[in-house]
This record gives structure tokens, sequence and C-alpha cells, in this order.
């Protein structure tokens, strides 16, 4: 049926698609009448929260008839303190999805263009279309690239036009996993205009930083103009809290605080993320459980014959040298729930995070079956 407003909405929001997320268990438990399913499909961590973190939410609770502190004071000191940089570079996000299309927000018009790689997070798209923006793809590396899918960045620099206000990066990427070396990712922001905003998205730097990952902080001294953001939501185990954060210039960020939403991170995610900031042993248990889990999975698909892009977050994306659709479904039907991919332009694949070592069991025996089935 015809939306009756759509004629009376922004041009960019018109012809958006909203972001669909990974199915929840509850949703396909009460779809096929199942019990006892497992989801493997939105990179979450399946440890949760550590400790520390468990305990600051319980005392927080206290504190939820009150709006939370606007400035996020606390949380910002401890990251500031974390990075070594002020406070007034840190801006607060209800996750990093929040800072991204706060950036998009802050700095993309109709009269400017973004650009982001073939294969990244599904986000920038979104962002910046909402903003009025023209995006400009630039192509991935070919499959048979040591990093298959991943960023290229000749592609990248040579997609900069002089209406180029934003570059979209993540490193490593979502949802192929791959990254670019220390080398490769100065020469790409070096390469890049001042005046153009670069986003380096390190939603998975606690799992990539022991890959040989760089972390992208250490490059901002040099360059004024890249902003570096990160999640409390995947190796802190806080998806559901909604806390991100961007590290960037302070005059950067003041244009960000500008727009940035009063009270938008709640008063459980501040507490929360505080805290988890002092849970390293839960952090080390996290990454340990993620490299057997990376080692299993890829293990366990190559016996199967599909192929597996190199990773350095806490997923693999998986070549099924066939259309996806018909297997997922069919471990839908099992219980298991990983994410297809075909809204990247990839119908053959899927991504399949981490679990605990039943789940990757679990996940590896179904898509035994599945195949077996000629899903």
């Amino acid at each position: 049926m015809a939306n009756r407003f759509e004629q009376f909405a922004a041009p960019g929001v018109r012809r958006l698609a909203p972001y669909v997320p990974g199915k929840p268990p509850e949703q396909l438990e009460r779809e096929l009448g199942i019990t006892g399913s497992i989801k493997l499909a939105s990179n979450e961590n399946p440890l949760g929260p550590g400790p520390h973190a468990r305990a600051a939410l319980a005392a927080a609770l206290a504190g939820v008839g009150m709006y939370p502190d606007g400035s996020g004071h606390v949380l910002r000191a401890r990251l500031a303190a974390k990075h070594k940089v002020s406070i007034g570079q840190v801006t607060l996000g209800n996750g990093s999805n929040d800072v991204l299309v706060l950036l998009a927000g802050t700095f993309l018009t109709p009269e400017h263009e973004a650009v982001y790689s073939q294969y990244a997070f599904a986000v920038y798209p979104i962002a910046v279309q909402a903003s009025g923006a023209k995006a400009i793809i630039a192509a991935a590396n070919p499959a048979d690239h040591r990093m298959p899918l991943g960023h290229d960045p000749a592609a990248i620099l040579a997609a900069i036009g002089p209406r180029t206000r934003i570059v979209f990066l993540a490193n490593p990427n979502n949802p192929t996993g791959t990254w670019l070396t220390g080398p490769e990712l100065e020469e790409l922001v070096r390469g890049i205009p001042p005046e153009v905003i670069v986003v380096l998205d390190e939603a998975y730097h606690e799992y990539s930083a022991g890959m040989g990952v760089p972390d992208g902080t250490t490059l901002q001294s040099q360059f004024p103009n890249l902003v570096v953001a990160r999640t409390f939501s995947k190796a802190f185990g806080l998806a559901g809290l909604r806390v991100g954060y961007t590290l960037s210039h302070p005059d950067i960020a003041d244009l960000l605080n500008r727009v940035r939403q009063p009270f938008n991170v709640s008063v459980v995610g501040l507490a929360a993320a505080a805290a988890a900031l002092d849970d390293g042993e839960h952090v080390e248990a996290t990454l340990a459980l993620n490299r057997r889990g990376l080692a299993r999975l890829r293990e366990g698909l190559a016996a199967l014959g599909l192929a597996v892009l190199p990773s350095a977050a806490n997923f693999l994306l998986c070549d099924l040298h066939r259309p996806a659709a018909p297997v997922s479904d069919a471990l839908l039907r099992r219980g298991v729930i990983v994410r297809p991919v075909v809204n990247y332009g990839l119908p053959n694949h899927l991504r399949i995070s981490t679990g605990t070592a039943e789940q990757n069991e679990r996940v590896l025996a179904a898509m035994a079956a599945a195949l077996a089935e000629g899903a």
C-alpha cells in the first residue's frame, strides 16, 4: 500500500530502505514453533557483560528515575584517560551506529558526497542517503585478493572528488572481516584531502588488535580530520545497552555535540560502560574464546568445502558457492540463526558470528545437514 505521507518526506528518506537487524531467537521460535534456538548473526559477545559491568548495572538501577548526566562526564573522562586525549575529544553515542549517523548529519548536505567501499557496513549508505548527500561507492578488492572483497585504497582515493565531505572506513570491515595493515591505512589517510572527514570505524578493535590490525587513534595527532569510532557492543558485551563513542579533534567534537541528542546514553549504559573499562580479565576471556571460535569455524567450514574469508573480527564471511538463502532457511529450521548478506550484494555468502564452543559445534552440524539435504 502506498504511503500517503511519502510525498512530504525529505527526498533521501523517500528512497530509504531501513536497516534490517538479525532475526531475534524469540521471533524465530514464534514463527516455527521451536525452542532452544541460537543466534550467531549479529556479532554479539556470547559471554555477555563481565562481572564489573553487571555489578555497575545493578547499582545503577536505583537511578533510572532520573535523567542521565547529559554530558556523560564520568565515562568521557575514563575514555579520555584510556586514550590519552582530552575529554573534549570524546563524543558519546547510543551505540556506534548513533555516532556514524551523527557524523553524517553534521557534515553532509545534498551538496556533498560521501565515499565508502563496495561491501562496507550497511549503516553508511543509510546515513548518507538520509542526509540527502550522494554516495560514491569504491570498488572492493577482487575475490582472489589476499583480502578478498576488502577495501581497495587506490579505488577509495580515486573516488574522492571536490564535493566529497566524508570517507567512511571500517577496519576491520563488516561484513567481510578483512582489514588494512598499518602502512596501508596511514598511506590512505595521508592521501585524503584535509578538508574531508575520515571516519574510521573500529567497532571490532579489541578483537583485531592482536591480529596485526592498526590502532587508528595513533594517527590522529598527524591527521586532525581523522575521527575514530568505537563501541562497547562487541568485546565488552554491552550490545543491548547501546554505548559507543568517537575520538576526534576538539573542533570536530564541538560540532558533533551541537547536534547530539541530549541524554543519548542511559543511566545504566553510562555506568556499565565505565565499569567495563576495568574488566580486563573478561575482555581477555572474550578474546581467547573468539580465537578458538574462529579457528574451529574456519576448520569446520573448510571441511565442508566452503570458502572462508580472512577475518580479524568475531565473525567469518563464508562463501557457499551457491545461493545462500535456501541454506539460511534450512539453518533456521534447525534453530540456528546466521546472517545472510544479500543486502550487501553477496547472495552466495553467510556471515557467521563466533559463539561458545557448543554453539560453534551446533552451527557446523546444522550447516553439514543443510548442505547434505541440498539446501
